[in-house]
């Protein structure tokens, strides 16, 4: 069985991985703050979530926190950074 590298929250300046780009409400920010399960687990369902933070113009700069499906938390955002955690979980090779 595979454990979840991801499953402790961190603070918001130390997320796992963000992500940006232009989203539906403009400029947009998420930072990956918690996953709940491993990446085979949410392949496998709709409803898999992260715990997220983002930042748009809809909310005045600020970060909002809150729980995000994974299909729909970071669509037609760019990966601009990430942690060792995260490149583990997801087989990305840190460069």
């Amino acid at each position: 069985m595979t454990k979840n590298l991801m499953g402790k929250t961190r603070k918001l300046d130390n997320a796992y991985a963000t992500f940006k780009g232009m989203g539906v409400f403009g400029e947009t920010e998420v930072r990956l703050l918690k996953t709940y399960q491993t990446p085979a687990k949410e392949s496998e369902s709709v409803h898999a979530r992260w715990l997220v933070a983002i930042k748009t113009d809809m909310t005045y700069g600020q970060f909002e926190l809150g729980d995000s499906y994974t299909n729909e938390a970071v669509r037609g955002l760019t990966l601009v950074d990430y942690s060792e955690e995260y490149a583990e979980q997801y087989n990305i090779e840190k460069v």
